[in-house]
């Protein structure tokens, strides 16, 4: 091979190495994110039991309709 080929080659080896790299890092970030997903899907499932659970007189109250304590 000529110094040209030679240095083509290095070249595409250097990109291919970076590359790899860059997908397993991509990988392992994908992989935390579905574990987050996952547990952020039980924490939900778990707000909506006990929403469901609890009586009907506690629903949801806004803040907006309290009165500040200043008056």
């Amino acid at each position: 091979m000529s110094n040209d080929s030679d240095a083509r080659l290095t070249e595409l080896e250097i990109k291919i190495s970076y590359l790899e790299d860059l997908v397993e890092t991509l990988n392992a970030m994908v992989a935390r994110q579905h574990d987050q997903i996952t547990m952020l899907i039980h924490e939900v499932s778990q707000l909506r039991q006990r929403q469901d659970d609890a009586p009907s007189g506690a629903g949801f109250r806004s803040l907006r309709d309290e009165l500040p304590p200043h008056y």
